[in-house]
């Protein structure tokens, strides 16, 4: 996935640092990184691919075991393609989900191209599906949900959580 608009709703905040330097941080929605959590928990990997270097980023991509961080690459299909060397996987297993134009080679190349309620129209023309949730408000928890209930896996997160859904 991309980050900025997808993981988070696009906006980067300057604040002082310790020692009056700015430094660029964002915002990230909690429950995409539980999902993502749940997504790891399952065996299912996840990755990232951003034109932005952002240790903010970084720190996000840690805590919730996101399995490939690529950052400071426009360029995106060089790294597609080595995260598919490394993990295996064919194109038609992957999934992406991406909000400009940047990220449009490499939904071309997916099995599954996603783009957040608040993508470019240009990319939601070229998606498979368009969540209902915008980037950094819960599209990837949405996307994260969709692809634990194709695996099978949504029903024993619900026991684990001792959820009914009939309630």
């Amino acid at each position: 996935m991309d980050v900025d608009g997808v993981l988070t709703d696009g906006k980067l905040y300057n604040v002082p640092g310790p020692r009056g330097e700015m430094v660029e941080t964002k915002g990230f929605d909690t429950q995409d990184g539980i999902a993502l959590q749940w997504l790891h928990w399952k065996g299912i990997q996840t990755g990232i691919i951003s034109g932005r270097v952002s240790p903010a980023t970084e720190e996000r991509c840690r805590q919730c075991h996101v399995t490939y961080i690529c950052q400071g690459y426009i360029e995106k299909i060089p790294l597609y393609e080595e995260i598919l060397a490394k993990s295996g996987f064919t194109p038609g297993q992957v999934a992406y989900v991406g909000d400009d134009l940047t990220d449009v080679v490499i939904m071309r190349r997916v099995g599954l191209a996603i783009a957040p309620a608040n993508a470019r129209p240009e990319v939601k023309r070229c998606a498979h599906l368009v969540t209902a949730a915008e980037g950094g408000r819960g599209a990837i928890r949405e996307v994260c949900e969709l692809l634990l209930k194709s695996q099978g896996h949504w029903e024993d997160l619900l026991r684990k959580y001792e959820v009914d859904e009939r309630a």
